[in-house]
Formats: C-alpha cells, structure tokens, sequence
C-alpha cells in the first residue's frame, strides 16, 4: 500500500514542484496546453495578483511515496462571500494522478482548511474565480481547449464525484465555422438595421489611439452587465486594471466591438485568437522570446474565441446583442477567421444558448462546477 502524505506549500522550492506538476502530469497528452508560466504563478497567490488583495488561498501538495502525486488550491473568495451572503469556500489548480486517495486526501485538506476560517461547503474547480478559468471538463476530450479554457484527464470526474461533490452548474462551449456566417447574417442584419435605425446606435471598434482606456471601458461593460448571473462576482477595479493590461497586447481592435446610444457605450462584444497553439509552442515560457513567437502576425491565426457578448442591464432585452454580432460577422470575414468558439456559456443562460443554437453553432464541450455540503 503507497505512503500518502498531503502538505500545505510553504517554501518556495513546493511552489516550484507545485507549479511544475502539470509538465509532469500531462506529458504525451497531446491535447493538453501548458499554461502560461508568470501568469499562473500569480494567479496561484505565488506572485502579486490584485484578487489576492481582499482573497486569501493556500496551496497544498499530495505526495505518494515521496514524489508528488497532486496538487490543490483552497481559496477564500470574500466577495463572494460578501455578495451572497454564504460562507462558502472554494478549490481550484487540481491535479492529481488516478488514485481517490490522492485526491481525497487534496479534498479533506482544503475542507480543512475552509472550515478553520469558518467555511464550511466547498465550490470548485475555479482557477481562482468566475472571472479566470474554471470548471472540470466532462465531455469534449477530443480536442485541445480554446485559450483561457481548461482541460483535465477524463479521470477527474471519477475522484471528484467519489468524494461526494454533486453537479451546481455546467457550462457549455460552442463551435461555429466561417461557412455559417452568410445564412447567420441573412437573419440578423434585417433585425439588426430596425435596431440601429430605432435607437440611433452607433458601432465602433477598440480606438487604438486610446486602446488601453477602451479595453478597461470594455471589461466594465462585462462587469456591470453580469451582476444577475448565477455565481458572478465583479472585478474589482484593481482586477479590471490589471487584465486590461495583459489584454491590451492579446486583444485585436478589429474583433472587438461596441455598442453606443446617445454618445455612451453600452454594450460590447470581444474575441481573441486562440492563441494556444503557440503557447504549446513555447512551452508556456514568455520570455526570453517567447511572447515575440506568441503575438507575432495575428493574422496567421484563424481561430477566435468569442469570450462575451455583453450589455449592461439596463439596455438588455432591446437586441443590442444581435447588433454586435451582426456588427462582428463582416470583420471576420476581413480577418480571414475560419472558426470560432463561443464559451463559456451557463446551462442556466436559457436565452445565449437558444441564440447560439439557432445559429446552427454546434455545442461541442461541457465543463461542470461542484458543490459540496450545503
């Protein structure tokens, strides 16, 4: 019988080994892509990252007969303890070989944790929050994910749901090809010109003459227009800060719209090439060279995630979501897209997944959230 022992990481030697354990883990996958190395380390609370100014996480390493065989991240999210009102807490960064006692073990020492600052149930996988990666992917192991998308073996399902965790949530990405966009945009633009005409709208892309300010400007639209979404929490604006600044040289003005009434915005609607093969392609390693690799010729990547079609609540229902994606089809067209990917979309969000779904988009992985206790 193997030896299992599961530790809190202390020393910056466990961070190296708890950071390093998915290269080991996924070796030979071929659909696995590596996560960018900096970019993780801060999102783990090894690095400063502005969710850790009000949040707090610990992080734990499972070793099996002295080599590490998993890894866990509990993680207090006090907004959204704050906007619930629930004393929950959360799990993200699993990783663990095939054996329930290693991940049961990462399991009762994140509850352990939670429970010694008063928490008591437990939500996960988020890598750490509703607004980063999330969720354990069921079904769609066919295929890599798209970028800032999750993978896991089809193994995972198995040690979460044998520990007692239980379905709260799935969501859904959707794959469309360029070959729909005509058909797609016969239906829409009549619909869309009476909405423009009606309401005066105006659509514009990203001013690259100001991109920073309107990459902030677009993820306060995602932040106000998701307040009654199931789970969501908003950035604050330290957060909005600081992934504009990561977005500024990932985003492409030309796929990125908004929508304006009377002079204010109040809609909006982002893609970013998938840019996850390339990031396979450095190994996740940034620098020295690697983000020249990573953002050179855009253009040569013809695959988008669709990340959000926002717009703020007090303009919902008018049909400004249908004028930026009617807005969105010709630039893709001019960009040379060939496929796109809509995700994530909630199981709950009736109204995205019917729109998605009459467009003949094709619902190709599904991605589950765990609750457990309460």
């Amino acid at each position: 019988m193997s030896n299992i022992v599961v530790k809190p990481v202390e020393t910056k030697k466990e961070q190296r080994l708890f950071l390093e354990f998915p290269w080991r883990l996924y070796h030979g996958d071929p659909n696995w892509v590596p996560p960018l190395r900096g970019n993780q380390r801060a999102l783990v609370g090894f690095a400063p990252h502005p969710f850790y100014e009000r949040n707090r996480s610990q992080a734990f390493l499972a070793y099996r007969d002295g080599e590490v065989a998993g890894r866990i991240l509990a993680i207090i999210n006090q907004g959204h303890i704050e906007r619930f009102q629930e004393r929950r807490g959360f799990f993200g960064f699993f990783e663990s070989v095939d054996d329930e006692r290693v991940a049961h073990g990462l399991f009762d020492a994140a509850r352990q944790w939670l429970a010694s600052h008063g928490l008591e149930t437990l939500r996960g996988p988020t890598n750490p929050s509703l607004n980063y990666e999330l969720g354990l992917l069921i079904e769609g192991f066919d295929s890599p994910p798209t970028f800032m998308m999750t993978y896991n073996p089809p193994y995972y399902q198995r040690l979460i749901e044998s520990y007692g965790f239980r379905k709260t949530q799935d969501l859904y990405a959707y794959w469309g090809h360029v070959s729909m966009l005509p058909e797609i945009r016969a239906k829409l633009k009549p619909i869309s010109d009476k909405i423009v005409e009606r309401y005066n709208v105006k659509i514009r892309m990203l001013d690259k003459r100001r991109f920073l300010e309107d990459v902030e400007l677009f993820l306060n639209i995602y932040n106000r227009s998701l307040i009654n979404t199931w789970g969501f929490v908003p950035m604050t604006p330290a957060e909005v800060r600081y992934m504009a600044k990561g977005l500024r040289w990932l985003m492409v003005p030309e796929l990125a719209l908004g929508v304006e009434v009377d002079g204010r915005m109040v809609g909006a609607v982002f893609c970013l090439p998938d840019y996850n093969q390339r990031i396979k392609e450095i190994n996740g390693r940034l620098f020295p060279f690697g983000f020249i690799h990573l953002l050179r010729n855009k253009h040569a990547i013809k695959r988008v995630r669709v990340i959000s079609t926002n717009v703020v609540p007090e303009y919902q229902l008018m049909g400004f979501g249908l004028v930026l994606l009617d807005g969105l089809v010709p630039k893709a067209l001019e960009w040379g897209i060939e496929e796109a990917e809509f995700s994530w979309v909630l199981e709950s969000n009736a109204l995205s997944r019917g729109s998605l779904e009459k467009g003949g988009a094709k619902r190709t992985k599904t991605y589950r959230l765990y609750d457990y206790g309460g």
